[in-house]
């Protein structure tokens, strides 16, 4: 933590005292003070002075001699002069150098958490200049920045370098890096209370400008509707209806500039903005597809119901203009899912990755159908042990319920791995960070494709991993209610998608009608009904061998089944001294095909009878 001793110095009045604690403050930080140094002081302040320098204009400003700039960054670190962020990126002021040795202690409490985080030399001394230069900004000591001064630092920062006539935006992008990596020490160091936006809030300005192209007793109505729903909705859905009202109103302010509010609005308008979605073109450089058509007229009508639900005044819609026939058919694809080959290819591409997340990443995600969120959202204490069996608690996410799911052995080892070489004291509770900050999507998109590569097959993302285990699950025989629970749906109509991928029904008459057809085809003669071709009947008799209370497995032989040792990992199951040689036999398997996990569990069971009988 940040020693509390430091605390912003008290203001020394311009003259002897002044020269006398500059000097002071450079020898207590072991720096040079010899005649030349107090000479070049006494001339500054004599000449210019705290109250001279302020009074200044920008030009001036940077034009003095650079012999005066150590004395300059002196006063604004120490706040005896107010910096401007003109100057701060005009010139080179050395806040960082002469902050990081007048505040030695605070600054080595950021360089320790920086390096924790894994930071080099070179970024630490760019992100504790950055924050010494917001730190003038608002006239404190680094120590004493919070996070909302942190920020506003950063954009009064790229507000004043976007000013310049030069092009600057490579400048910008290092500033605001060095401010984003900076909050992430800050916090872990407890510096501030939370983490900053690596965005700055020039967005907002941009659409408060498109705001204000619109009309104005329109373009505040719409906009009281979306400040209702952002009590009760997610920031995304939040951005989606702002963004489509916004569009909406701009459309209607450039198409018929007459219109002033929501009553004056009429079915003209809605089927001319119709057009124009049909006709505008994406952010990806393609027309907008019948999906997002959809959701933005979707947004309208719901707009336009709400408002005339709750009335209030004169200003509503003069009915509901949005029909159902405005909405475009929806495409309606199967889930995109691999089948058990390309599955397994993946996983033993992901478990020969040297990079531990990777790792970690792909199997977790086929082993339990988490979505990314919830992956990345996931909690140090998320794996519990219920019974003898652990459990992963996936926390809330894209429907706002959370779920226990079974966690494999193998899982359970990647998780222990993973939190022994997590940074220690970490203020968050997030199981995966990066640098003192959530891993992104994007890693985890990056994760899966670098897997689908090394295994040879197509383009591979993390839904997909979730579609492969439901679709897994439902061919092998588990039921729509407990792959209902296992990915977390709210309503048996999300589920029901798996069951048209592998209908049961169809499959079991394709294959009786399959058997009659071969058997007319390998035989010229007449066959009796009941006769069967040899390659159905190898079909069978494998799947005789083969057969559950409810079905039949038809994995390859050559593949492995991660729920084959499901029984003996539950809480519920229960076994004798009599079972112990088919046990151990089952070891001893598990143990010679490689198969850590299943050795695990086994050897569990295995303890647990020999403890019994002594």
């Amino acid at each position: 933590m940040i020693p509390t001793s430091t605390s912003t110095p008290t203001p020394v009045p311009a003259g002897p005292d002044l020269l006398d604690a500059y000097l002071e403050s450079l020898a207590a930080a072991g720096l040079y003070v010899g005649p030349p140094v107090g000479s070049i002081a006494r001339t500054f302040l004599d000449r210019v002075g705290p109250a001279g320098w302020s009074a200044m204009s920008l030009a001036e400003q940077c034009a003095l001699p650079v012999k005066y700039r150590r004395v300059v960054g002196w006063l604004l670190v120490n706040c005896h002069m107010p910096a401007t962020a003109d100057y701060l990126v005009e010139v080179q002021a050395f806040l960082g150098g002469v902050s990081s040795r007048l505040q030695p202690e605070v600054f080595e409490t950021f360089r320790t958490q920086a390096e924790i985080l894994g930071y080099d030399r070179k970024s630490i001394v760019q992100q504790w200049s950055a924050v010494a230069k917001i730190a003038a900004l608002h006239q404190c000591t680094p120590a004493e920045v919070t996070l909302e001064q942190l920020t506003d630092g950063r954009d009064a920062l790229v507000t004043a370098l976007n000013a310049k006539p030069a092009d600057t935006s490579r400048v910008v992008l290092a500033l605001t890096r060095d401010v984003f990596r900076a909050g992430a020490t800050m916090f872990h160091a407890g510096m501030i209370d939370g983490l900053p936006a690596r965005q700055t809030r020039t967005s907002a300005a941009v659409h408060d400008q498109q705001w204000a192209t619109a009309a104005p007793l329109l373009a505040r109505r719409l906009r009281e509707y979306v400040a209702q729903v952002r009590v009760s909705l997610r920031p995304s859905t939040v951005m989606h209806i702002d963004s489509t009202l916004r569009a909406f109103a701009v459309f209607i302010a450039d198409r018929d500039p007459t219109v002033t509010c929501l009553a004056e609005l009429r079915r003209s308008h809605i089927e001319a903005f119709k057009l124009h979605l049909a006709t505008r073109i994406g952010a990806a450089g393609r027309p907008l597809t019948r999906n997002s058509i959809a959701q933005q007229l979707g947004v309208l009508r719901t707009c336009f119901e709400r408002l005339i639900e709750w009335g209030g005044d004169d200003d509503v819609p003069p009915g509901v203009l949005v029909f159902a026939g405005d909405f475009p058919i929806r495409d309606e694809p199967l889930p995109r899912f691999l089948d058990d080959a390309a599955a397994t290819k993946l996983l033993a591409a992901a478990r020969s990755d040297n990079e531990p997340f990777n790792r970690l990443c792909v199997e977790v995600l086929a082993r339990t159908g988490m979505r990314k969120g919830e992956f990345l959202d996931l909690t140090i204490d998320a794996v519990v042990q219920i019974g003898s069996a652990f459990w992963l608690r996936v926390p809330l996410g894209k429907l706002h319920n959370d779920r226990y799911i079974p966690l494999h052995p193998q899982l359970k080892a990647m998780f222990d791995d993973w939190l022994a070489d997590r940074p220690a004291d970490l203020r968050s509770p997030l199981m995966f960070t990066w640098r003192g900050r959530k891993i992104s999507k994007h890693r985890v998109d990056a994760a899966v494709a670098k897997a689908a590569v090394d295994a040879g097959i197509d383009h591979v993302t993390p839904h997909q991993l979730r579609h492969t285990l439901a679709t897994q699950a439902i061919n092998r025989g588990m039921s729509l209610e407990a792959i209902a629970a296992l990915l977390g749906h709210r309503s048996m109509r999300m589920t029901m998608v798996y069951a048209r991928i592998a209908d049961r029904t169809v499959a079991d008459e394709y294959f009786a009608v399959s058997e009659k057809v071969e058997a007319l085809y390998n035989q010229p003669r007449q066959l009796p009904s009941d006769a069967e071709g040899n390659e159905m009947l190898k079909l069978r008799r494998e799947m005789h061998q083969r057969m559950l209370g409810n079905g039949h497995c038809a994995r390859p032989v050559e593949l492995d089944c991660h729920f084959e040792s499901i029984c003996e990992s539950c809480t519920y199951f229960v076994t004798t001294i009599e079972f112990r040689p088919t046990l151990q036999r089952q070891r001893d398997a598990a143990a010679a095909k490689g198969q850590t996990g299943r050795t695990k569990i086994f050897d569990g069971l295995l303890d647990r009878l020999d403890n019994q009988a002594s």
